[in-house]
């Protein structure tokens, strides 16, 4: 193996001398503990290396060994319920041998090599396989059937293919290439700063479901999209993203801790096998990759970390999965870019950034997207990115997210505001947008209701009535107002507090289908125009807004899935029939016979159900 010396060691950076014959981007090792290193700068016969390992202790003389590679991922059975650092270490085998430290220079491989997996056959001999056929398939686990793909550089014919149990490792596959016999096993290896190929990117028209109210009714994102969400310290950047990985509706999540606190991965760890994905009912941790590149790791591997994920989930989108990943959070991955530009003495650029911040920022966002994938039988795969951003003190005007809102179609803007008021997720309705809104529209509103975009729409005017008012408000006080304008200010607040808000440690309120969302919203709008129609036809204002069913209203957002479409009907029917004796002055005072009624109404409903359920047992 070829070696060179060290002349230089600046924290993660280090200067070799005798590196002729490497290339950008090589994985070296360092020192006699071979600490992992990659190539990043060379001039003449010097090399600069980035080391994504603690260099405490390395000085120079010492040699570097030269591997000839570069950077790679390995990617096959095993990667699900895994959980990486940035430089794809199994983290739970490497605890261990080792304990609860890593230790420096440790060598494991990413996939267990003496683990079998019942690999089943898709074509026979004889059979012409290209570049990403689908060969045979493996149970992953008990939600992921595990696609074995032709590597992307690889046709021939098949010459023999078995089934069985085998490792990673075992050649299940031998074709006859151009070049001779070709042996594939289940375990392929890529570049990870190599986009992988893909036959034809799609329009992104298919909404990603989050269950989150703020975000699917207002600022969805598409399927292959891209989102981020900053905000400054405390404003939940860190629960919306765990939020995602729990409830968005896609097949693979791949979580990426990248330079964020240890304890916010661990309750990654602890969540994910206790909750139930709500379409399947198994744990979330059976569809999840967590990579863990957390703060008291070296700041050189969080560059990696999100190289890795990236990589990872492209080989899931390449079998014709929906994924989504999560990167926690972006800002400290520039801020080790920054690091490291300093040392290399690069000339900065904003705040300290290097120049080529938003290339880097641009080019890792763009590997997203709808896609046809290579190969037969033919598939359609999609790869979700959202991003945290965390400037500094929360100004939008950072480098960071400026670079972000660049590249990515969804901006959810966090704020510190809200959060200190107790609204979560704290996501401004005013400041942010979503570029997807007319591409998914046609989707929502065939899957969920065809008004649901223009409802919407409307809510969102409300909305933005309420802040022009508000305006006012703060001038010469609320009761300067006209009935009209204070039930604008009323209406707006049910949509804020009964819809918008949302309790993600609550069992029911974290998580809520297109369906439930579109009724909610549906029944907040509907009281406020029946509101606004009463108050025309000269019903007292304090009459309105003092109705006792507005608290049925409010909690309509702890009802279950399975009955809260036939709830929150019955709560519109109620609304109806309350303001229809408004209007005709049968109510004297306000919430006169309401319980009366509610419980006649609930009757019906079970006398409906009941007699329902008999006619499914009999039929």
């Amino acid at each position: 193996m070829r070696k060179g010396e060290i002349v230089k060691v600046s924290g993660p950076l280090v200067i070799a001398k005798g590196m002729t014959g490497s290339k950008m981007y090589d994985v070296v090792r360092v020192s006699e503990e071979r600490l992992v290193g990659e190539i990043i700068g060379l001039s003449g016969d010097l090399a600069s290396i980035q080391v994504y390992e603690d260099t405490s202790g390395i000085g120079p003389g010492e040699p570097v060994y030269m591997t000839d590679q570069p950077l790679y991922v390995e990617l096959g059975p095993g990667l699900i319920e895994s959980i990486f650092d940035g430089i794809q270490r199994p983290l739970d085998i490497i605890r261990d041998q080792t304990g609860d430290n890593i230790k420096r220079g440790i060598e494991v491989p990413a996939l267990e090599r003496d683990k079998k997996w019942q690999f089943k056959p898709l074509v026979k001999k004889g059979d012409a396989v290209g570049p990403g056929d689908v060969i045979g398939e493996v149970k992953e686990t008990i939600l992921i059937t595990h696609k074995v793909m032709i590597p992307p550089n690889v046709k021939g014919k098949v010459k023999n293919i078995a089934g069985g149990e085998f490792l990673v490792t075992d050649v299940v596959c031998e074709l006859e290439g151009e070049n001779g016999k070709v042996e594939l096993t289940m375990l392929q290896r890529w570049p990870v700063r190599i986009p992988r190929p893909y036959r034809e990117r799609l329009a992104p028209t298919v909404p990603l479901a989050t269950g989150q109210r703020v975000i699917d009714t207002f600022f969805p994102i598409a399927k292959g999209g891209t989102a981020c969400c900053p905000g400054p310290f405390g404003s939940g950047k860190t629960v919306i993203q765990h939020q995602l990985a729990k409830w968005a509706d896609a097949e693979i999540i791949v979580y990426i801790g990248c330079g964020e606190r240890g304890n916010e991965m661990t309750d990654v760890l602890l969540e994910f096998p206790e909750l139930k994905d709500p379409r399947s009912g198994e744990p979330l941790m059976k569809r999840t990759v967590l990579i863990a590149n957390t703060s008291n790791m070296p700041v050189a591997a969080r560059e990696a970390s999100v190289y890795t994920g990236i990589t990872i989930a492209e080989y899931f989108r390449d079998m014709g999965f929906s994924v989504a990943v999560m990167a926690d959070s972006t800002s400290r991955w520039a801020e080790a870019m920054r690091e490291i530009s300093g040392r290399l003495e690069e000339m900065p650029g904003e705040e300290g950034y290097p120049a080529y911040l938003g290339a880097k920022v641009s080019a890792f966002y763009e590997r997203a997207g709808r896609v046809k994938t290579l190969g037969k039988p033919d598939r359609q795969g999609a790869l979700s990115v959202i991003g945290a951003v965390s400037p500094p003190g929360g100004d939008l005007s950072d480098p960071v997210v400026q670079a972000t809102l660049r590249v990515v179609k969804v901006f959810w803007s966090l704020e510190d505001r809200l959060a200190y008021q107790r609204h979560f997720p704290a996501i401004s309705w005013l400041n942010s947008y979503s570029l997807y809104l007319d591409d998914v529209s046609a989707d929502l509103n065939k899957l969920v209701a065809k008004d649901f975009t223009d409802l919407s729409k409307e809510a969102m005017r409300l909305l933005e009535q309420e802040a022009e008012l508000q305006e006012i408000v703060r001038l010469i006080g609320v009761d300067a107002l006209s009935p009209e304008d204070r039930l604008i200010l009323e209406g707006a607040r049910s949509v804020r507090e009964d819809f918008l808000h949302q309790n993600a440690f609550h069992e029911i309120d974290t998580y809520a289908s297109l369906r439930k969302q579109y009724n909610m919203l549906a029944l907040c709008m509907f009281y406020y125009n029946k509101a606004k129609e009463a108050l025309a036809k000269g019903v007292a204002f304090s009459d309105i807004v003092n109705m006792g069913i507005r608290d049925q209203i409010a909690r309509m957002k702890y009802l279950a899935e399975s009955e809260s479409e036939k709830k929150i009907g019955v709560l519109k029917e109620r609304v109806e029939k309350i303001f229809e004796k408004l209007i005709a002055g049968e109510i004297k005072r306000e919430g006169e016979d309401e319980e009366t009624e509610a419980e006649e109404a609930d009757e019906k409903v079970e006398e409906k159900m009941a007699e329902k359920e008999k006619k499914e047992e009999e039929t």
